[in-house]
């Protein structure tokens, strides 16, 4: 995970994971418009799994 991908997930959380997927698209942009901390969350974890 890039610095600029963990400025971007607290600027515009979506944006951060727009490679990952529709899925995690659609979830972390339903959880920013809830909350912008929800958003980042999910976006950091998204981020950090190993997986992807």
């Amino acid at each position: 995970m890039s610095i600029w991908r963990v400025l971007l997930s607290i600027i515009c959380p979506p944006l951060a994971v727009i490679d990952k997927g529709c899925g995690s698209i659609i979830i972390v942009f339903l959880l920013w418009l809830c909350g912008w901390v929800p958003g980042v969350i999910a976006a950091l974890v998204i981020l950090n799994n190993p997986k992807n």
